[in-house]
């Protein structure tokens, strides 16, 4: 797998354990009243079987071992030459290349549809003289 598609891949990662680690303090976090005029939130229920103290150390860990990932990847990028001018260079070279390769492949694409034409108007000849049990010309 090349490096942008690993980058991208760790990129969904990380947003996918930023939402889980959210979601989930969001879930676990005790009731807290907002004003004295509402009434005492009900205690969380009892779950022992669950160590939610334990939980959210977990998943900040991989949240951030995720992270350290992300940047060996970046840190992996290899390192452009000759800055932006000869980046910008290199783009506009890319995209004379690709016209002239646009251009190559549109007149590919008039000869095909002309050959087709011809093509449809043999066949429509052959098909003509089929049906009406001539012999051509």
């Amino acid at each position: 797998m090349d490096i942008i598609s690993q980058l991208q891949e760790q990129v969904d990662t990380l947003a996918s354990l930023a939402f889980n680690t959210i979601g989930t303090l969001q879930r676990d976090a005790p009731p807290v009243r907002l004003s004295s005029n509402y009434p005492e939130p009900p205690p969380p229920p009892a779950n022992p079987a669950e160590d939610i103290a334990e939980q959210p150390k977990q998943m900040s860990a991989a949240l951030v071992k995720a992270a350290k990932q992300f940047d060996a990847l970046v840190t992996a990028l290899p390192l452009s030459e000759g800055g932006e001018e000869a980046q910008l260079k290199r783009i506009a070279e890319l995209q004379a290349e690709n016209d002239a390769v646009g251009q190559e492949l549109q007149k590919q694409l008039e000869a095909a549809e002309k050959e087709l034409k011809q093509v449809v108007e043999l066949f429509g000849q052959a098909t003509d003289n089929c049906l009406n049990l001539k012999k051509p010309d």
